[in-house]
C-alpha cells in the first residue's frame, strides 16, 4: 500500500461532501436548487408554525459550511420529517420552517436533529427543546437526565418572532448529543 491509499476518502470513511450535489448545490456552483428544503409546513395548516435558525460550529467556534440536518417532530397530530443542508445562506446559516411541537404524553415539547458531516463516521444526534416551555423542560425525562450546566445547549432561545439554536460539535459550548 502506497501513502497515497492511506488518505484517500471513500463514502464509507466519510461523509460528504457528495452530498452538496443534492442538497446544497447553489453553494458549490452548481445552476439548480436543493432536491429538498427547510420548509416543512407545506400543505399543512396550523396556527403554530414557527422558524428556528442557526449555525453549526466546530471545535474552533468557525461556522460549518457542508453539514446536513434532518428533523423529526411528532406532536400528536403531525409527523413532520424534513431534511436541510447548511451553507445556503450567508455566515453558513441554517433556517427552517415547521410547527412548534406540542407535548405527547407528558414530554416537553421537542424537534429530533440528526446531524450528518464531514469526518463523521456516524451520524449525531441531538434535540430541540423551547425557551418557553420551561415548566415542562423541567419533568422531561430525557431534559432532565442532562447535566444541568449542560441543559442550555438543548434550548432553542425565541428572538422575536424566530427562535435560535445554535450547534457546537466541540469545545466549551458543546451540544449535547444522544446515543441512539
Amino acid at each position: 500500500m502506497n501513502s497515497l491509499e492511506l488518505y484517500n476518502q471513500t463514502p464509507s470513511q466519510t461523509i460528504g461532501p457528495y452530498f452538496a450535489y443534492g442538497l446544497t448545490p447553489q453553494q458549490y456552483g452548481y445552476d439548480f436548487k436543493s432536491w429538498v428544503d427547510n420548509d416543512m409546513t407545506k400543505g399543512l395548516k396550523s396556527t403554530r408554525f414557527i422558524t428556528i435558525t442557526g449555525t453549526i460550529y466546530d471545535g474552533n467556534a468557525k461556522p460549518i459550511d457542508d453539514a446536513m440536518l434532518e428533523l423529526w417532530q411528532d406532536d400528536g397530530e403531525h409527523q413532520l420529517f424534513g431534511r436541510y443542508g447548511t451553507g445556503t445562506e450567508t455566515e453558513n446559516s441554517f433556517t427552517f420552517k415547521t410547527i412548534k411541537p406540542k407535548s405527547v404524553n407528558g414530554q416537553a415539547p421537542f424537534i429530533n436533529v440528526i446531524l450528518f458531516m464531514r469526518g463523521q463516521l456516524l451520524h449525531s444526534y441531538t434535540r430541540i427543546y423551547f425557551e418557553d416551555e420551561s415548566q415542562l423542560n423541567s419533568t422531561d425525562v430525557v431534559f432532565s437526565g442532562v447535566p444541568l450546566e449542560r441543559q442550555t445547549s438543548l434550548i432553542a432561545k425565541k428572538k422575536g418572532d424566530q427562535y435560535l439554536f445554535n450547534i457546537y460539535m466541540q469545545g466549551a459550548q458543546e451540544t449535547v448529543f444522544f446515543d441512539i
